[in-house]
């Protein structure tokens, strides 16, 4: 069985919300990514909580970064003179 990465997801997930968006994303590819292993029992299941917090951050700082980006495009192409 392979170790979990629960506590790298999780900081992934923190510093993909205070500090690089991208770190968002991969918080949230690889919690998922990880929580199949584990439902699998490919990978150990202690970091399950851990992982899954992760997972959930990088989720929201993921939404969060589309809806800055769809903002500020938008703002760009229908007004940009404002």
């Amino acid at each position: 069985m392979r170790p979990h990465r629960g506590a790298i997801v999780l900081v992934y997930g923190v510093l993909g919300l205070i500090i690089c968006p991208l770190l968002s994303v991969a918080a949230w590819l690889m919690g998922s990514a990880d929580l199949k292993e584990m439902q699998a029992h490919k990978m150990d299941a202690s970091g399950r909580q851990m992982t899954n917090s992760g997972r959930i951050l990088g989720l929201i700082g993921t939404v969060i970064m589309l809806a800055v980006l769809v903002y500020f495009v938008g703002k760009l192409f229908i007004s940009p003179w404002d």
